[in-house]
């Protein structure tokens, strides 16, 4: 759940910081909007970083961890025959 949001928040921020940036683009200074925005794409490289931190340290637990057995049937398979068909 919490890497969920951390990804959500990373693409929220870019998303917010794109649009900014190209609403508020002056062309008299154009790099004025990305300079205001910055913080906005530092929030979703951070995010985005530490979301992947978090999906690899995963995978090297997952690793780690003994292989499973694989599971057994409850009980006997049964097979049950095919019905046949009714005529009306």
């Amino acid at each position: 759940m919490g890497r969920t949001v951390l990804f959500s928040v990373g693409v929220v921020t870019f998303v917010i910081g794109v649009y900014q940036t190209l609403a508020g683009n002056d062309p008299k200074v154009p790099m004025e909007s990305l300079q205001r925005n910055y913080w906005l794409f530092m929030i979703s490289l951070a995010c985005t970083m530490y979301y992947r931190y978090l999906k690899q340290r995963e995978k090297e637990r997952e690793a780690a961890l003994p292989p499973r057995a694989p599971l057994k049937p409850a009980g006997k398979i049964v097979k049950i025959p095919p019905r046949n068909k009714r005529r009306n």
